[in-house]
């Protein structure tokens, strides 16, 4: 299926399910000769393989693009709009333009070109693993530094999850700037 000359992009996203932070996607054009032994669906990955993943990507990758979807428009919009839009601003920092998109999941976002859906994209098709590597990576790593500036609900720890700690913490504290206000807080006891 992607035995071609064609330029193929990879989408995928990270944190639909967290309780806060952004809803962020990547978008990956990867060269015929990248070594794809370190690909995988991101979530099958050690933290650490993860991150030393993500940097190869970075250097190697022939483009890749990150979007965002802050907490406020999540709330506006619902999550899977959001997710959506992600992966259309990922798609739009590309530098280079794709002959074709392929993205995790049943929806297509609306981006210019040929795309494509791919449920379990993650787990099949490099150029979205290596999207899904990026998007989770950039994801924590934005949480982790948030962390510092609003220190009392550990998002270093959780990363904005419906940890029960989390929700220890929202009930201790109630809402912060980036917590998203349309999810549910799972009951913790």
């Amino acid at each position: 299926m992607l035995e071609t000359n064609k330029i193929i992009a990879g989408i995928d996203e990270a944190g639909r399910g967290p309780l806060a932070g952004p809803v962020t996607a990547a978008a990956v054009i990867l060269p015929k000769d990248f070594d794809t032994s370190i690909l995988n669906d991101s979530k099958k990955l050690s933290e650490k393989k993860r991150i030393a993943a993500a940097e190869i990507i970075k250097e190697k990758a022939l483009s890749y693009g990150i979007g965002w979807v802050w907490p406020d428009e999540i709330d506006k919009i619902n999550i899977h709009n959001a997710s959506l839009l992600a992966m259309k601003r990922a798609a739009s920092e590309l530098s280079l333009k794709a002959d074709e998109y392929f993205v995790d999941g049943k929806f297509e976002p609306d981006i210019e070109g040929k795309v494509t859906a791919v449920i379990k994209g993650d787990a099949t098709i490099t150029s979205i693993m290596a999207a899904s590597i990026l998007a989770k990576t950039s994801r924590d790593n934005w949480m982790i530094e948030y962390s510092k500036k609003e220190t009392l609900w550990e998002f270093e720890k959780h990363k904005g999850y419906p940890t029960k700690r989390h929700s220890e913490l929202i009930r201790k504290h109630g809402y912060s700037k980036i917590h998203r206000r349309t999810f549910n807080v799972p009951y913790c006891s």
